[in-house]
């Protein structure tokens, strides 16, 4: 089955490996290759690879994993992304889907979440007490005790275990070099939501028969209401970037470096700029981390004035899909970028958090606006793509273009809006969000399909949405 999901496409400065079906491979933007070429040519890589929902990005396609050997290998901000440290966490509740059956409820529900869980443009967040240079330094180490509800109960507590990583470690004096509005403005956005295809999602889950044991294993059950969380980092994502890339391309102009794409940046991991981009990402990945963590410590405030004071949210898992770092292979180290990736470990495989030793991790692909979203666990096979799969649907058309070609009663009726089935949205006007429309998207299902059938992953649930929280 994995011959007609998987093909090596050479260019002239290499091959790219791409994870597709026929359709999808087949619709692909020839400006994917080109933008391939470019990135091969960054010197000493190992490997790069395409996830069936590659699309164009800046410098560097959405849905790239691109490698190199840790010892000569580069780092390249492009190949991470502007949002570090974007991802996916998902809590479990006990809750079934009839008891959320009540649109009523549901808006009733999203208004509870949304008076703690800041959504406005320029939003400031409910944290002020939360000091910011220990969670960039420590990650969910640096938060309060009282953040982190379950720590009472170490067997149960899911918080800082169910997670890819919990802290990353960095040389923190490369924070020396953000001005203080940086510190201020990073400070306020600490759980917040932020825009674009950003999202809180209530959902109810549907048990794939062939994986319903590990599902069990997981706490999922037919019918389970669900919370995803998809966000990154924010301002300080943004800064680590904006700080970083200038000095970044001065150094490539002065040591002849460089591609037909100016924004493709790239530096040595032995290059003093090398090694600050990757302490300064790491910060970044420690804010990604606990903005999600506190975005879902917001949901469950809200959750409890519905549902009473008992009411509680388990971490199914947190991962990320725009990072790179350092992974052990069959003996070697690598130096992994993953740019709308996600990594998603089978069984056995040493890297899994201890809780998920024996099944492999859940990993998360959310779907678009009004469909739905998958919890997948890896496959032995996917060590041929490093373990890499898709981290979405991938975008088919741009914010402007959808604008212009998908009208509101369309986006509308994909919503169910006015029926009893309807995908709730704390948006007053679906106009105001149209451009995340899933017209604007690949179909998920096709995306899905296609990790499946290269034998990258497995389906072990497939969640449909119920309410939806954008931010502005």
């Amino acid at each position: 089955m994995k011959e007609n999901y998987y093909r090596q496409v050479k260019v002239p400065a290499g091959t790219v490996h791409v994870y597709a079906a026929p359709s999808l491979y087949e619709s692909l933007d020839y400006k994917v290759f080109e933008m391939a070429n470019n990135n091969l040519q960054i010197p000493n890589g190992v490997y790069m690879s395409y996830t069936p929902d590659v699309h164009v990005g800046v410098g560097t396609c959405i849905g790239t994993t691109a490698v190199w050997n840790t010892h000569d290998g580069y780092v390249s901000p492009s190949i991470v992304g502007s949002d570090i440290g974007c991802g996916m966490r998902v809590h479990l509740t006990s809750l079934h889907k009839d008891e959320l059956k009540e649109v009523k409820l549901r808006r009733k529900l999203i208004k509870a979440i949304e008076s703690y869980l800041p959504v406005e443009a320029h939003a400031r967040g409910h944290f002020s007490d939360i000091r910011l240079e220990h969670v960039v330094q420590k990650g969910l180490h640096g938060l309060p005790k009282k953040y982190i509800p379950d720590s009472y109960t170490p067997r149960k507590a899911t918080s800082l275990t169910h997670v890819e990583c919990s802290k990353f470690r960095f040389d923190e004096n490369a924070l020396n070099r953000f001005p203080d509005n940086v510190w201020h403005r990073s400070h306020r956005q600490l759980g917040t939501l932020g825009g674009g295809n950003h999202f809180v999602e209530i959902q109810s889950v549907e048990i794939a028969a062939e994986n319903r044991e590990i599902a069990e294993a997981w706490g999922l059950f037919d019918g389970q209401i669900i919370v995803m969380i998809h966000s990154g980092s924010r301002a300080w994502g943004g800064s680590v970037n904006q700080y970083c890339s200038s000095d970044l391309a001065k150094m490539m102009r002065a040591e002849g470096l460089g591609t037909a794409d100016p924004r493709l940046l790239f530096a040595p991991l032995s290059h003093p700029l090398g090694r600050d981009y990757v302490d300064l990402m790491y910060s970044a990945l420690n804010y990604a981390v606990v903005n999600r963590h506190l975005i879902a410590y917001a949901v469950r405030e809200g959750c409890k004035d519905i549902f009473g004071s008992k009411f509680e949210m388990k971490t199914l898992y947190d991962l990320m899909h725009n990072y790179a770092w350092e992974e052990e292979a069959e003996g070697n180290s690598y130096f992994v970028h993953r740019k709308g990736a996600t990594r998603a470990l089978p069984a056995g495989h040493p890297d899994n958090p201890a809780p998920y030793r024996l099944t492999g991790h859940p990993a998360l692909i959310p779907g678009s606006m009004g469909t739905s979203s998958y919890i997948m666990v890896g496959s032995s096979p996917g060590k041929s793509n490093f373990h890499s799969i898709c981290h979405g649907a991938g975008r088919i058309r741009s914010r402007s273009a959808t604008k212009r070609l998908v009208t509101v009663d369309e986006f509308a009726s994909v919503m169910r809006v006015g029926t009893e089935d309807e995908i709730v949205v704390n948006q007053k006007s679906l106009e105001s969000i149209l451009d995340e429309s899933p017209q604007a998207y690949k179909d998920v299902d096709q995306i899905i399909e296609s990790v499946v059938g290269a034998e990258l992953a497995q389906v072990v649930a497939k969640c449909t949405p119920m309410a939806t929280i954008k931010g502005a």
